[in-house]
């Protein structure tokens, strides 16, 4: 057992108003460094919220292509360094051979946000293909997705200054919230979470609070949910990578107001169809 870290601190600070200055007290979010360790080698280090742990260990090795299912993996320990957290992933023999091999390719050290890559290929790794999904959303399902997502962060809701990742299923809601400092790690703890409880990603839509980047296509692709629903904007690349997977990419939602970049034939009503 680790000792138990608070994701949010109480600080004081100046506060300066049209009225004045006070001295009053804020929440503010903390993070941690984390750092993936697989065959007793470190992999990744990220800065994180400090929980979750074993949904991002578990999130992070399947969005990022380690292991295909949760079953390639033995065992998940968690330890507390004090100045941080390191997460032990034990692969099972298949997945350890193939990790082992993937690790020996390496050439020399990696930039944070793509730690454990190899290559410029690698980085641009082929999504997998959603387009066979069967999930259609209408307008009102995409303006409610974020109306309850808004509802389901109680980290935000105290300071401000953290992302969330949703799971939302028609008829049935936010089914899943996971937040964190990090837009991806909140996406990789959701997808641990999901994963945790047997839920199929070709269920329902991903919905999150910050902007689409490559990376948050790739991660919703190994879910495998055929729709990413966003507040912010999409960036090029991952337009172009959504349209490629097959992948409903909604993003700029503002109230009943959202824009449908791929694939909008999934968007039953309130859209025109006409898009590319």
């Amino acid at each position: 057992m680790i000792r138990e870290r608070q994701p949010i601190s109480q600080i004081s600070r100046l506060a300066h108003r049209p009225s004045g200055t006070a001295t009053a007290n804020r929440m503010v979010p903390e993070e941690t460094p984390v750092a993936l360790s697989f065959a007793g080698t470190t992999h990744a280090v990220m800065m994180a919220s400090p929980a979750d742990f074993e949904d991002f260990a578990l999130g992070f090795s399947l969005t990022e292509g380690i292991v295909a299912s949760p079953e390639e993996i033995d065992t998940i320990d968690v330890e507390d360094h004090g100045a941080g957290i390191d997460i032990q992933i034990r692969l099972k023999d298949t997945a350890n051979t193939r990790f082992e091999a993937r690790r020996r390719r390496l050439a020399g050290p990696v930039g944070c946000g793509l730690c454990g890559i190899e290559s410029i290929e690698e980085a641009m790794r082929s999504v997998d293909a959603v387009d066979a999904s069967g999930l259609a959303l209408d307008a009102d399902d995409i303006a409610r997705s974020v109306k309850l997502l808004s509802k389901m962060q109680p980290l935000h809701a105290e300071t401000g200054a953290v992302h969330a990742a949703g799971f939302y299923v028609p008829g049935r809601g936010i089914v899943m919230t996971r937040e964190d400092v990090g837009r991806h790690n909140a996406l990789d703890k959701l997808a641990g979470a999901l994963a945790k409880a047997g839920v199929d990603g070709a269920s329902g839509a991903v919905v999150v609070t910050s902007r689409v980047s490559v990376e948050m296509v790739q991660k919703t692709a190994a879910i495998g949910s055929a729709f990413i629903i966003a507040v912010s904007a999409p960036t090029a690349l991952a337009i172009r990578t959504a349209q490629e997977a097959g992948m409903t990419l909604v993003a700029l939602v503002r109230g009943d107001d959202f824009d449908v970049f791929t694939h909008p034939g999934r968007v039953v009503s309130g859209v025109d169809q006409h898009v590319a």
